[in-house]
């Protein structure tokens, strides 16, 4: 075998192995494996097709598997997250409060995400406090409902800063560390006000239909 067509079939292996992957991690590894294998055949044949193809796909891969790696780096910081805040905190807006206050009820259109900054939240459908450092007022955004499922009444002076829609849902797609902490944040907000209150969950979760069984448990 000519010492140049040992590139020619590395890249071909290499781009078979590429496209038998279930990850796009390796998969992009080995593809740009395979661009560095043809390039060099093309150069040296010279195929100058080939050449012109993988000098425009290694690039391309690169930038893939940059995002990837960017990606991987960013769920790992999620999982470290201590303050979600901080990447709120440009777009946030300061409101002061004071006791009694509403901050809204249940039932009301949402139109702002919360962060309690100093001060105690009380929410008197599920019989809860929110302290210091808790982001709320997030879950009607993820319901069918599109409504409030609790209220939030100020228990003494509060700081609360507030974000539009807008940005917190731009923030949630672009900052992974960010939407990492809001699934988790919701998930154990579910289990815990579904466990004490079920009723005000009925735009998240959804009751099992009878099916082809009546409901007294006699087929149909």
């Amino acid at each position: 075998m000519p010492f140049l067509e040992v590139f020619g079939w590395l890249g071909a292996l290499l781009t078979l192995a590429a496209y038998s992957m279930r990850s796009m991690f390796p998969l992009r590894c080995v593809a740009l494996g395979a661009n560095v294998a043809f390039i060099t055949y093309g150069a040296l044949t010279p195929v100058y097709p080939m050449l012109a193809l993988h000098l425009g796909l290694l690039p391309l891969n690169a930038y893939r598997l940059a995002e990837i790696l960017l990606g991987l780096r960013r769920m790992r910081a999620a999982s470290r997250i201590v303050n979600p805040v901080d990447a709120l905190r440009p777009f946030l807006r300061p409101t002061r409060f004071s006791d009694g206050d509403v901050v809204f009820r249940r039932g009301d259109v949402p139109d702002r995400i919360y962060y309690l900054e100093r001060g105690t939240v009380l929410l008197p459908e599920l019989g809860e406090r929110l302290l210091e450092g808790t982001i709320f007022g997030e879950m009607a955004y993820f319901s069918d409902a599109g409504q409030r499922t609790a209220s939030a009444i100020c228990e003494g002076d509060c700081s609360i800063l507030s974000i539009d829609e807008k940005s917190f849902m731009m923030l949630n797609r672009q900052h992974p560390e960010f939407g990492h902490y809001l699934i988790r944040l919701i998930a154990q907000r579910l289990v815990d006000g579904h466990r004490k209150r079920p009723e005000l969950y009925e735009g998240f979760i959804e009751q099992p239909s009878a099916g082809p069984m009546q409901m007294d448990g006699s087929a149909t």
